[in-house]
């Protein structure tokens, strides 16, 4: 078309019905942009990719949708890898509240769950679940529990020491309304204790007779990189422990951290110091400061799962339907199954968060943070700005926010980006060389250590019998 019959063309354009109905040009310029925009999604669909073209295409029309405003987000509002991670900071809700009440003479937990306004039918199915339960037995005033209520006053938990060694929890999902009974492994009081002596035979038999056994796997993976236990020490060498003791009251419960092991063999030393450095790390080192490299993780597995129900990147949202980013990975696991922090740090954020559901924050060294989504409840003492240590239990698995089942969503932000949680799980712990005030605080610490080994008092060892009687 010749340019005199392009503008003849628009003037009769500009004359017609269409130019004159305002109704009629805005439904024409409507159906002009909804035609628009498939086709550019067809052009970016249809686009030749090279490397990872499922995550190419994905990317390309998520920013597409993100720059029109019809994007698909995860949990957390991320729509690709590339994303900054905006990290909240926070208090938990202070509309909850908790408080500590004394069981009165005539009270049982079926009085105390009926008065918070629970049917007697369902007491009766939590009852069926915890069958033989010591905390329905013998229960008797004067016992303190711990009762929490929600932001409406009604009842969200009961918790009652059911043994020297577990809490029972009865839980009231707030969105779902869904009772559940759990278990809490109890936090043990932390002893410092010592043993020595002149090995008969293997070390592992001398840990045996001293009733700590124990202690065993965690001195060979403190030293396997060091020596071979079986050809390195042998009958007639000497060695010191000094570690750690989990107790209960009167009641032993377990060894913990090793603090410091000396042993001399066939005329060679191996020594190993647990230090704890200026960014926080905590490994072992030999009598001169050097690492122990010993090949363990930087962090541990967040929970026991069955299965992963979803990976970390792109897929099809069990919820939405739709293809989307997703930012961590989802471990199926049973509502109630502890969570436990992946490595030492604080919390940041402890609340609800939308989609994601009841979370946690933890910040780590090294610009590390670490997010644990969907949790049916948070553990006792999970607050914001509490400090944690590798392997705490920080909450339990549920299906809040946007979900369709129990599952914990876990997720890793290194220097405000996601990670792959799956292969940052499998990442060695770095192993650096102290700096010289390090060194310092160091030896400073070796030589706590010797004096306790060292001390000329008798150091006791309870045993680890049914008595719980400490003997030396």
């Amino acid at each position: 078309m010749s340019s005199p019959q392009f503008r003849h063309f628009l003037l009769r354009l500009r004359r017609s019905a269409l130019f004159r109905s305002r109704p009629l040009l805005l439904a024409s310029s409507t159906a002009l942009l909804v035609t628009l925009f498939f086709s550019v999604s067809l052009i970016i669909l249809a686009t030749p990719r090279q490397a990872s073209p499922e995550h190419r295409s994905a990317s390309s029309v998520q920013t597409f949708f993100k720059s029109i405003g019809l994007t698909g987000d995860d949990e957390l509002g991320m729509n690709n890898e590339s994303d900054k991670v905006t990290l909240d900071e926070g208090e938990n809700d202070p509309a909850s509240k908790i408080e500590k009440r004394t069981l009165k003479k005539g009270e049982s937990v079926y009085t105390i769950l009926t008065a918070a306004g629970l049917t007697p039918s369902e007491v009766q199915q939590l009852t069926a679940q915890l069958k033989g339960t010591p905390a329905f037995k013998g229960l008797k005033a004067g016992k303190t529990y711990e009762f929490e209520t929600g932001r409406d006053g009604k009842f969200v938990r009961f918790s009652l020491q059911s043994s020297p060694y577990e809490t029972l929890h009865i839980v009231r999902d707030e969105q779902t309304g869904r009772l559940s009974a759990e278990r809490e492994a109890i936090e043990y009081d932390t002893r410092v204790a010592t043993l020595e002596g002149t090995l008969s035979s293997s070390l592992a038999s001398e840990l045996r007779s001293r009733n700590r056994s124990s202690l065993n796997p965690k001195l060979r993976k403190i030293l396997s990189a060091k020596l071979n236990f079986r050809k390195d020490i042998q009958a007639g060498a000497t060695y010191r422990i000094l570690f750690q003791e989990q107790w209960s009251g009167t009641d032993f419960i377990g060894t913990g951290d090793i603090l410091a092991v000396e042993i001399n063999s066939k005329g060679r030393k191996f020594n190993a110091y647990q230090f704890t450095n200026a960014k926080g790390d905590t490994a072992y080192y030999d009598e001169k400061g050097r690492a122990i490299m010993q090949g363990r993780t930087m962090f541990i597995q967040p929970c026991r799962f069955s299965r992963v129900s979803s990976g970390f990147g792109y897929r099809t949202h069990p919820v939405t339907g739709r293809r989307q980013y997703h930012g961590g990975v989802d471990l199926a696991a049973p509502t109630g199954t502890p969570v436990k922090t992946v490595a030492d740090g604080r919390i940041i954020f402890c609340g609800h968060k939308g989609n994601a559901g009841n979370m946690i924050t933890i910040a780590h060294a090294g610009q590390v943070h670490t997010m644990y989504l969907h949790l049916s409840r948070y553990a006792s003492g999970s607050r914001y700005g509490k400090q944690v240590k590798q392997g705490d239990i920080i909450g339990y698995v549920g299906s809040t926010g946007r979900s369709t089942g129990p599952h914990l969503d876990f997720r890793i932000v290194r220097n405000g980006h996601l990670q792959n949680p799956l292969v940052a799980l499998k990442q060695t712990a770095p192993r650096r060389s102290l700096s010289p005030a390090e060194l310092h605080s160091f030896m400073a610490r070796v030589q706590t250590y010797q004096q306790h080994l060292s001390t000329d008092r008798p150091v006791m060892v309870a045993d680890a019998g049914n008595s719980g009687e400490p003997v030396l």
